[in-house]
């Protein structure tokens, strides 16, 4: 008789399982140093003192949305968070990150599949989690070596397959203004849409707190790994939905979390009462707060700071993390998603593949596979970009690679025109696959290279260091959804009986 277990409880007797076989089997020797390229740094996370208490705190937050303001909490009440030194990723080091672009990549896929991406040989332990029928919050774990680190890879979306109902449900909700409710090609996800352009801020806040969602089920597996590793490193790590959910719940812990080509996630941990560790110090920056325009609402809702192990990767041929894959002809819309924030938590490495590379915004660009190709360091004597500060080809602002929504449909300007025309006349709609949205038609162009020795002027080329990535920087005028305004409930109702 087959029993089927919770996901977390796989989870958990899994890595049991692992655990001993490695240490009986006498595989690795736990003082041995980590033998993989992967670079690690010194970075000063917050942990919650307590993990049930860190559960009670975010229900009393959501339960006092209802009924006072958050500062009226009583102040024996707070959560205890611990200043801890930890060692995280050093996402400064370009092997680094497409190590770790490699394992998110691998969230998609099972060991031996032709999507499996090969990892540095001292991150080859690994296990999977979620990939039994019915399930959705899906993925692997990777252990080092020495056991002293443990990499948790959350799958993003996939639009054919069992998980893509769930996946796009978790997207609409998590990325949208309001349940989806952004053109007559979606279906809601929520019914927490007013009037015009209002929305019931209550309402979504308790839409997100199913225990169902991958979110909720998140917290449950890193709860696990933190019971099973107590002394360990844990990163988080994840490409589009699966990047939003790693850097969530490591807001949620103080654990170091890397994401790539992710939506903003910054309104979801609004609305999800996220207990958010403290800044590091005071002259950290702090995340400018959407709800500050709203007296009410912003004495009740927390302001998501700026947390310091948090990392963004992503490029600007990609509409999908500058929110601009929305619109009524977008792909995303045509595909049924509202992908509408563009708002991140952290700090942000942003790869100007429009002018570096002369690439088009296309939201073929999304797709894993790409992030890897883009962040594998070249082998030697290959060409490559020098994606440090100084290099060539800057000058245009690589913020927004479309301005207009409704002209994005997966190509630059003219190119998305003729792409849109051709889908709906021909009905061919959009090709999918299991790593992200493929339009009609193909991008042949590639960027192009200077001769040997000479740089873009003529002049001598300067030696390239492949090893560095752009400077990550601090998202401080940002706001998603500006046109809507959210409102508590009863307030929503008062408008709507006028």
């Amino acid at each position: 008789m087959l029993i089927s277990l919770p996901a977390h409880l796989i989870l958990l007797l899994q890595t049991l399982l692992i655990s001993t076989h490695i240490a009986g089997g006498a595989i690795i020797v736990r003082d041995s140093p980590v033998t993989g390229r992967i670079q690690t740094t010194p970075v000063t996370v917050h942990k919650p003192r307590s993990l049930e208490f860190l559960k009670r705190t975010r229900l009393r937050s959501l339960r006092q949305l209802e009924c006072e303001a958050q500062s009226n909490v009583n102040e024996t009440e707070r959560l205890e968070w611990d200043a801890v030194q930890v060692e995280g990723p050093d996402v400064e080091d370009r092997h680094t990150l497409a190590q770790l672009a490699r394992m998110a990549g691998n969230a998609y896929a099972l060991p031996g599949h032709s999507n499996w991406y090969d990892v540095d040989p001292a991150w080859n332990t690994s296990f999977p989690f979620g990939w039994e029928e019915g399930e959705g919050f899906r993925g692997h774990v990777f252990l080092s070596s020495d056991n002293n680190t443990v990499v948790l890879s959350i799958k993003g979306t996939t639009l054919n397959g069992p998980t893509s109902r769930l996946d796009k449900y978790n997207d609409n909700l998590l990325f949208s203004c309001c349940c989806a409710r952004h053109a007559w090609v979606l279906r809601t996800v929520c019914d927490c849409y007013g009037s015009g352009w209002t929305c019931d801020n209550q309402c979504l806040s308790d839409a997100l707190i199913e225990d169902s969602l991958f979110y909720s089920i998140g917290t449950k597996l890193v709860d696990d790994l933190l019971h099973i590793y107590p002394s360990a490193n844990i990163w988080l790590v994840g490409h589009s939905l699966g990047g939003a959910l790693s850097t969530l719940l490591g807001a949620t812990y103080g654990l170091p979390a890397v994401a790539f080509e992710s939506p903003g996630e910054r309104l979801a941990a609004q609305r999800l009462h996220l207990p958010l560790p403290p800044t590091i110090n005071d002259t950290e920056p702090e995340a400018p707060s959407f709800w500050a325009r709203f007296p009410i609402l912003a004495a009740i809702l927390p302001t998501p700071r700026v947390p310091p192990s948090i990392t963004h990767v992503y490029h600007t041929a990609d509409p999908i993390p500058f929110g601009t894959c929305s619109g009524l002809y977008s792909a995303c819309a045509s595909a049924g998603y509202a992908l509408e924030t563009k708002c991140h938590l952290g700090k942000s490495i942003v790869f100007d593949t429009l002018n570096r590379m002369k690439w088009l915004v296309d939201v073929r660009k999304h797709v894993v596979k790409e992030v890897v190709k883009l962040l594998d360091v070249p082998a030697e004597g290959e060409d490559g970009v020098d994606w440090g500060d100084d290099g060539e080809g800057g000058g245009e602002d690589p913020e927004e690679p479309c301005r207009d929504p409704n002209w994005c449909f997966g190509g630059a300007s003219v190119r998305g025109v003729v792409q849109r025309v051709w889908a709906w006349t021909l009905g061919d709609g959009l090709d999918v696959g299991v790593r992200g949205i493929h339009l009609p038609g193909k991008n042949k162009k590639k960027p192009g290279k200077g001769k040997k020795g000479e740089g873009e002027d003529g002049g001598e080329e300067k030696e390239k260091d492949y090893t560095r990535v752009p400077k990550a920087i601090v998202e401080v005028d940002c706001v998603d959804c500006a046109r809507w305004e959210f409102l508590p409930n009863e307030e929503e109702k008062e408008i709507g009986a006028n």
